[in-house]
């Protein structure tokens, strides 16, 4: 089974040169994956009621062959690969105008709601038998390897703006932290986020503060969240393409 759903790259989804932020495309991927758990009768008022259990976005990664642009109607299709342990893969195609230009891999567990302790996958009966079937890709999402000597480039307080109906920062705003610590301001046109993968380490909540690291290892950005104390909350990496006459993405 699969949920295909028509989203629309709108005027708060882009930055200056009209791109698509991951943000924004992030974005598009929760409301898919909300819409699809929906239609499986999986929402959070429905996990809610009958198990306890809500759903957290523990990992992600996507990849995307060129840049999107402010207009544009993507259809993205949806389908998670069942599970039988704590957690559920779910896959991501992006097509635009029919021609696929990228996909997402992302997992996801559910958590009890008082004690946030994670349940099993196998215990929910709408998640047996609906996976994607022969749609389930293979990749799998590993924790990173953070470059040593890692320089701090920001320390960032989180807000009541941050957060979500969980109580704690939304995954989305994530990938903006990343983008701000790498100064992605300074990419200009010709550059664009081909491919970002992002673990969600631990829950931040406003009024936290986040001291951000960076470097740069074999052609890849890496960013690291952690709290005061030095416990890690997220850690991410971002693949950076240069879009030549030709229009297709070479990465640099």
């Amino acid at each position: 089974m699969f949920y295909e759903g028509e989203y629309l790259v709108d005027s708060r989804d882009v930055d200056q040169w009209y791109t698509c932020r991951p943000s924004g495309l992030l974005g598009i991927f929760q409301e898919a994956a909300v819409a699809a758990a929906c239609e499986l009768h999986a929402s959070r008022e429905e996990m809610l009621k009958k198990y306890n259990l809500f759903w957290m976005l523990a990992r992600l990664w996507y990849r995307l062959d060129r840049p999107l642009k402010w207009g544009e109607r993507l259809t993205v299709r949806t389908w998670h690969r069942g599970g039988k342990g704590a957690s559920t893969y779910r896959d991501f195609d992006v097509l635009a105008d029919g021609v696929p230009v990228g996909e997402a891999v992302s997992v996801w567990v559910v958590a009890d709601a008082q004690t946030h302790r994670l349940g099993r996958i196998s215990g929910i009966e709408e998640f047996q038998g609906t996976d994607g079937g022969e749609l389930c890709k293979k990749k799998t999402i590993s924790h990173l390897r953070m470059p040593p000597d890692m320089e701090l480039a920001d320390r960032r307080v989180m807000h009541y703006s941050d957060t979500d109906v969980n109580g704690h920062v939304n995954n989305v705003r994530y990938a903006d932290f990343i983008c701000d610590a790498l100064h992605m301001e300074r990419l200009g046109p010709e550059r664009f986020v081909s491919a970002l993968q992002i673990g969600y380490l631990a829950e931040c909540q406003a009024g936290e503060t986040l001291e951000l690291y960076t470097g740069a290892q074999d052609g890849l950005w890496y960013v690291h969240g952690a709290d005061g104390a030095g416990k890690s909350r997220f850690e991410g990496t971002v693949a950076l393409s240069q879009i030549p006459l030709d229009g297709r993405a070479v990465i640099k």
